[in-house]
C-alpha cells in the first residue's frame, strides 16, 4: 500500500506523455499531408506581408491601425501601451514625438483586411490547416509550447526566444510505436488492478481501526459516567452523614438544655411544695411577704431550623442552626442537588403542606435580606429568583419590596426601618403573611393555592448582622391559691 500512490502518479504521467505525443504526432500527420510548402509563398510573406501588413510593436497584422506624423503605422491598442510605458508621446520606430492624436489609417486596414480574407480562401481551398490567429500555414513546431504555429508566430512576441522545427521533422521526432502505447496502457491497466487491491485492503484496515477507537472511546466514556456516579454517590452520602451529625448535635443540645430547665423547674415546684407543707404561720408570713405571688418559667424553642444542605457554600449557619450570615469565603461544600449553587440562599429543615405556621426573624442591622417560603420542586440551581415557586419580602438598598416570582417585585412603603419580621403561612388560606414582630403590624400579603411542600427561605447578602430566627417562649407558672 505503501508502493500505491507512487504508481499510480508515475502511470499518470506517463499516460499524459503518450496522449500529448498522440495528439501532436496527429497535427503533424495533418499538416504535412497537406499540399507543399510553397517557397515562393514563403518569401514573399517574409519580405512583403512582414514589412507592409505587420505592425512594429506586436509583430501581427494590423488592427485599427494610427498614421502618426511621421508616416509609420501602428496598432491603436498597441500605440496606447506603448505611450503609456514610456510616459513619451513618441514613434516606437523612429522615435520621433507625434502629434495627440494620430488619425487612423483607413487604407492600410482595408488592405489588411483583404489581405486576411485573401489568404485564408487560398489556403481553403488548398486543405491546408491555418493559424487562428493569422491565417496562415501551420509550418512550424513550437518545442516549448509543443504546439503548432506558423511564421508570423514565430516572429511575435509570445514565441521570441523559443526554439522551432519544421512539420516533417517534429513528426519524425515524435511519432511513438502503437506496439509502445499499447505496451504502457497494458502496463497501466496492471498497475491499476495492482492499486485497487491496494485501496481495498486499505479501507478494510481503516474500517478496522476505526471501530477500534470508536471501542475504545466508548469504554472511556462509559468509565467517565462510572466515575461521575461514585462521586455524586459519595458526595450524596457525605451530605446525609453531615447533616445527620448536624442535627443530632443540635438534638443533644437540646435535650441538654431542656434536662437542665426541667430540673430548675423541678427545683422550684419542691421548693413551693415544702412551703405549702409549712405551718399555717410560716405558710401566710412566706405568702404576705413574698415579692413574688407567682413563680414563671420560661422554656424557648425556635420553631424554624435551618438545612445546612440547602445553604449556599457562602452563607455560615450557626451550631444550634438558627442564625445565618454572608462570608466572602467560598466554603468546601459537596455540590449535592439540594444545594443553592449561584443564588446565596438557605432553607428551613421542616416543609409544610398544610395548617398555618409562624416564625420570627430578627432583621436588625441586616443591610440586605430574604424572608419567604420556595416549593419543594423549585430549582435550586442557577438563577432561581427568575423563575417561579418563591414568594417572599425583602430589604435592599434601604428600601421594602415583596414579590412572587417570577412576577417583578413591589416597592413596599414604610416610614420606619424594621427590627424583626414576622413570617405567618396559611398553607390552606393560600397566603402568605409578613408583619412587624414589635408592635404587630401588618405589612404586606401574597396570595397563592399552593399544591405541594414550601418550606421557610432565607437569603443575606450582609457579612456584619446575620439573620436570626427568633424562639417561641413557653410560660410555665405556679400559682398560689389562697
Amino acid at each position: 500500500s505503501s508502493q500505491c500512490t507512487p504508481c499510480i502518479l508515475f502511470n499518470i504521467c506517463k499516460l499524459h506523455v503518450m496522449l500529448q505525443y498522440k495528439l501532436i504526432f496527429c497535427k503533424l500527420e495533418l499538416s504535412c499531408s497537406a499540399a507543399d510548402f510553397d517557397r515562393e509563398d514563403y518569401r514573399w510573406n517574409k519580405t512583403s506581408y512582414k514589412e507592409d501588413f505587420s505592425c512594429p510593436v506586436c509583430y501581427e497584422i494590423y488592427k485599427d491601425p494610427l498614421v502618426l506624423s511621421c508616416s509609420h503605422s501602428v496598432c491603436k491598442v498597441c500605440l496606447q501601451k506603448f505611450w503609456e510605458s514610456k510616459e513619451s508621446r513618441e514613434c516606437p520606430v523612429c522615435r520621433r514625438r507625434s502629434s495627440k492624436d494620430p488619425p487612423p489609417n483607413l487604407a492600410l486596414k482595408n488592405l489588411c483586411e483583404t489581405f486576411s480574407v485573401e489568404k485564408i480562401q487560398r489556403s481553403s481551398a488548398g486543405s491546408e490547416v491555418l493559424c487562428s490567429q493569422h491565417g496562415e500555414k501551420l509550418k512550424l513546431f513550437c518545442l516549448e509550447d509543443q504546439q503548432l504555429v506558423c511564421f508570423v508566430c514565430r516572429d511575435s512576441a509570445e514565441h521570441r526566444n523559443h526554439r522551432f522545427l519544421p512539420v516533417d521533422e517534429a513528426a519524425v521526432e515524435f511519432k511513438v510505436s502503437s506496439k509502445t502505447i499499447q505496451l504502457w496502457s497494458l502496463q497501466f491497466s496492471n498497475k491499476n488492478k495492482d492499486c485497487k487491491q491496494n485501496i481495498n485492503n486499505i479501507n478494510v484496515n481503516h474500517t478496522q481501526i476505526q471501530t477500534q477507537h470508536t471501542e475504545r472511546r466508548i469504554k472511556e466514556e462509559f468509565q467517565k459516567l462510572h466515575q461521575f456516579l461514585h462521586d455524586e454517590e459519595a458526595a450524596r452520602i457525605a451530605a446525609l452523614r453531615e447533616e445527620e451529625e448536624q442535627k443530632s448535635q443540635m438534638m443533644k443540645e437540646k435535650m441538654e438544655k431542656m434536662s437542665r430547665e426541667i430540673s430548675s423547674l423541678s427545683d422550684t415546684i419542691r421548693a413551693i411544695e415544702e412551703e405549702m407543707g409549712a405551718e399555717d404561720v410560716s405558710f401566710l408570713q412566706t405568702c404576705i411577704f413574698s415579692t413574688k405571688p407567682h413563680v414563671c418559667v420560661f422554656l424557648s424553642s425556635a420553631p424554624v431550623t435551618l438545612n445546612p444542605i440547602t445553604a449556599h457554600p457562602q452563607l455560615i449557619l450557626s451550631e444550634d442552626l438558627t442564625s445565618v450570615r454572608y462570608s466572602d469565603e467560598i466554603q468546601n461544600l459537596p455540590d449535592n442537588p439540594e444545594r443553592f449553587d449561584e443564588y446565596v440562599a438557605v432553607l428551613g429543615s421542616e416543609g409544610f403542606n398544610s395548617g398555618t405556621h409562624c416564625w420570627d426573624v430578627d432583621v436588625g442591622g441586616n443591610t440586605g435580606w430574604r424572608l419567604g417560603v420556595m416549593t419543594e420542586s423549585a430549582e435550586r440551581k442557577g438563577a432561581v429568583y427568575s423563575r417561579s415557586g418563591i414568594w417572599y419580602m425583602f430589604y435592599y438598598d434601604g428600601k421594602y419590596y415583596a414579590r412572587s416570582t417570577p412576577n417583578p417585585a413591589t416597592l413596599l412603603s414604610f416610614n420606619r426601618k424594621l427590627q424583626k419580621i414576622r413570617v405567618t403561612l396559611d398553607w390552606d388560606g393560600g397566603k402568605l403573611l409578613f408583619s412587624d414582630a414589635v408592635n404587630n403590624t401588618h405589612l404586606h400579603t401574597l396570595t397563592h393555592t399552593f399544591t405541594e411542600r414550601v418550606f421557610p427561605y432565607f437569603s443575606t447578602v450582609c457579612e456584619f448582622s446575620p439573620l436570626r430566627i427568633l424562639p417561641v417562649k413557653v410560660r410555665v407558672s405556679v400559682e398560689h391559691q389562697s
